[in-house]
């Protein structure tokens, strides 16, 4: 498929149904891009399909089952839209292009030539119970021990978080919210086992 140059073929892009649940155009929104105006499409759009339909089917769909409707915060950038979010010292918190191959930038593999896909989600259920201090870390432990992610990346703001799929998952867990830094990765003491303790109360995983 070649990117969307018109009106037309972007409507017919965004038409695009990744799961049973997201099309193609839940994903496009990105505020750098209605700020300066730029396209938010990636460069290779069949590859960004099928990275897409991967974090879809496997991630947000069982999230979605589980906890109900998911918020779609950001997710796919197009080359030229994560460029402009990491110019001036990384003014938006984006990656630069080079490093967010695989991740936000679904059109482009990663420098080891593998595919992936990043999206930033609010889990309303949990965000009411976080905001009457619920701790963050019984959400990312439920998902690490539930669903095959690669990385994720927890914020203070509504607990939203990015999850990503990923060919070859990392399967680590990092956080903006105290305890700050890395929960886990491989190779970590608590990596592996139960952490049930951490999630009482949580719904059953619904595919």
């Amino acid at each position: 498929m070649k990117q969307p140059t018109s009106v037309k073929t972007l409507e017919n892009y965004g038409r695009t149904r990744l799961s049973q649940n997201f099309f193609m155009r839940d994903f496009l929104y990105s505020e750098i891009s209605q700020i300066h105006g730029i396209p938010n499409i990636p460069a290779n759009p069949d590859l960004a399909i099928k990275a897409g339909s991967n974090l879809c089917g496997q991630l947000l769909e069982p999230l979605n089952a589980t906890f109900g409707r998911i918020h779609i915060r950001g997710s796919l950038r197009g080359e030229a839209v994560n460029a402009k979010g990491a110019e001036n010292n990384n003014q938006y918190n984006c990656a630069r292009n080079e490093n967010a191959g695989a991740r936000h930038l679904w059109g482009q593999p990663d420098k080891n030539g593998h595919m992936g896909a990043m999206s930033c989600i609010v889990v309303p259920w949990f965000a009411d119970r976080y905001a009457k201090g619920a701790d963050w870390r019984g959400l990312a432990w439920w998902i690490h021990d539930h669903l095959p992610y690669s990385e994720l990346y927890f914020h203070p703001i509504l607990c939203a978080f990015n999850i990503s799929w990923h060919e070859k998952p990392q399967r680590n867990i990092k956080s903006y919210i105290s305890p700050r830094g890395t929960l886990t990765k491989r190779g970590m003491e608590n990596w592996s086992g139960d952490h049930s303790e951490f999630y009482e109360g949580f719904p059953k995983l619904v595919q």
